[in-house]
């Protein structure tokens, strides 16, 4: 008997020093791994910022202990959420300029204005987010306001889809615009041969070459403001639809001084001292930052009448939009990037742009594979346009877009075309997989209305009932995929990120409400309880 007590007193202190130690258990949870087979755990360890075992806490915390351990009490816990297409630093800009998001008049804009110079006075008057399709009058504003209000100081209020301005006098005259001037890839808007202040598209570079540069500190401020917002709703990794090179190394110096912890995919603005340095520096890769693709713009914005369409706009008979950036430079973009290892990130609204892209994409990817392009936005498609997506191109877009736009979508686009705008099904159907985002700040950061417009395609008073063109919803399961795996393998990092997985980055989501299974009208009120990246805690 004494011997049978020492047997079993060896084996039960072998047994507790044999515990391997980890850094972090997790027990007690409801967690969507989305693995290849969508499975569910309850528990996972995480150890020098990575999963290391997945499965049943018993199992767990019988192999593994950790100092730190957290009884989620049932709570839903997913992949760190990624943003397939957003504008990072752009957010950040934002919290120091005029907020116009929302409003719902010019007068509104103008009142919003008039406010944040009194409190927070500058020489260059900036704001951003009006949208006159919200207003009562659904007409571009003028400037003879903002001349009468701020005759010398230069004003510039970008339209909330960033494709458009509204300038005043001072600012038309710095930037040298007149009604002489000319310029491709957009519209120097005029009434009766006046110009209005309004500026589409390519015209905006003019007045941006006058608009004072921030300052180090400034722009340090808007990457850190923009992370806390993101981590905040969830989101471990962003992918900025275009950067600059001197933003890119700010950032990754912030990364490296561990000032900035988010994760960035960052696209290269289609410049040329851009494409000149990174296209031969090549892929630069680390656990924070990933820059292996180029941004490029093909046309301009629904909203604006700046989408290139192959049949004139429905509400307006003769004008087709624009393409921003020219058919045959493109093509020239797409061979150039082609022979090097970086993806070609390309916005495309209109089904004339898009077709260009598409064409200008299986031109130059022949006899390549596994590339992984994107279309950005891939927003309004000729249905015999779709078959292209089935050879490895991938649709990057943005479901809470359509619950923007349903509302005026048909007028611009006509009864029979708008059945091929916003097609997220279909364009799943064909490419496998879609890669999901919110393009903020053009839309709201939040992943969980990026979730609710995918499923439900309503907006928040459940309107239209029964949802808009809901034959291109997704299924729950689909948007989380192209909210966590799917856009990982866009960014070619789905073996280190993307899904709760043994040797994956510890990024994962503590969430208020299971959002599988709950009511879609509720979806919207989830929240992110806590926020984890490399098993770090965030929020």
């Amino acid at each position: 008997m004494k011997k049978l007590l020492l047997i079993a007193t060896v084996v039960l202190v072998f047994s507790c020093t044999t515990k391997e130690e980890v850094d972090l258990i997790v027990t007690n949870a409801n967690i969507y791994t989305v693995d290849a087979n969508f499975s569910k755990a309850n528990s996972f360890a995480v150890k020098n910022g990575k999963f290391v075992a997945v499965g049943d806490s018993e199992e767990i915390t019988q192999k593994y202990d950790a100092a730190e351990q957290l009884d989620a009490e049932g709570k839903t816990i997913v992949p760190g959420l990624i943003d397939a297409h957003c504008h990072f630093y752009g957010l950040g800009q934002n919290q120091q300029v005029v907020d116009l998001v929302g409003t719902q008049s010019f007068d509104e804009v103008v009142e919003r204005v008039v406010a944040f110079q009194k409190e927070r006075p500058s020489n260059f008057i900036r704001g951003r987010g009006w949208d006159q399709n919200d207003w009562e009058v659904k007409e571009f504003p003028t400037k003879d306001k903002l001349d009468e209000l701020f005759p010398d100081t230069p004003v510039a209020l970008e339209r909330v889809d960033g494709h458009a301005y509204l300038v005043n006098q001072k600012a038309l005259d710095m930037a040298g615009i007149t009604t002489e001037t000319q310029t491709e890839g957009g519209e120097i808007v005029k009434e009766n041969g006046v110009i209005t202040g309004v500026l589409v598209d390519n015209p905006m570079a003019l007045v941006d070459r006058v608009i004072p540069e921030a300052s180090l500190e400034q722009k340090i401020q808007a990457l850190k403001d923009a992370e806390k917002i993101s981590l905040d709703y969830g989101l471990t990794t962003v992918n900025d639809a275009g950067l600059p090179r001197d933003i890119i190394e700010l950032i990754d110096s912030l990364q490296q001084a561990d000032e900035l912890s988010i994760r960035v995919y960052a696209m290269v603005s289609n410049y040329p001292e851009n494409l000149d340095y990174f296209l031969n520096k090549g892929i630069i890769k680390t656990d924070e930052l990933n820059v292996r693709s180029v941004k490029v713009y093909g046309d301009g914005a629904l909203g604006s009448r700046g989408a290139a369409l192959r049949a004139p706009y429905s509400d307006k008979p003769g004008h087709f939009g624009a393409m921003v950036t020219p058919v045959d430079q493109i093509e020239a973009l797409a061979e150039r990037i082609a022979a090097t290892d970086y993806q070609m990130n390309t916005h495309a609204i209109g089904d004339s742009a898009n077709i260009v892209v598409l064409r200008a994409y299986k031109k130059a990817l022949e006899g390549k594979s596994d590339r992984r392009w994107k279309v950005e936005h891939a927003q309004v498609i000729t249905p015999s346009d779709f078959d292209y997506f089935e050879n490895g191109i991938i649709p990057s877009v943005q479901p809470t877009h359509a619950t923007s736009d349903m509302y005026w979508a048909e007028d611009r686009l006509g009864e029979e075309r708008v059945k091929g705008a916003y097609a997220f099904k279909d364009l799943l159907d064909k490419a496998g997989l879609v890669a999901l985002g919110t393009d903020f700040p053009v839309e709201q950061v939040s992943p969980f209305l990026t979730f609710y417009a995918a499923v439900a395609r309503q907006d928040l008073e459940q309107y239209p009932e029964g949802g808009f063109q809901m034959e291109n919803a997704l299924s729950r399961e689909e948007t989380l995929k192209g909210m966590t795996i799917w856009a990982a393998y866009s960014n070619f990092e789905e073996d280190e990120k993307g899904s709760i997985e043994p040797g994956k980055f510890a990024d994962f989501v503590v969430l208020s409400d299971d959002l599988m299974t709950i009511p879609s009208e509720e979806i919207p009120n989830v929240t992110a309880e806590q926020v984890f990246l490399g098993g770090v805690q965030k929020k």
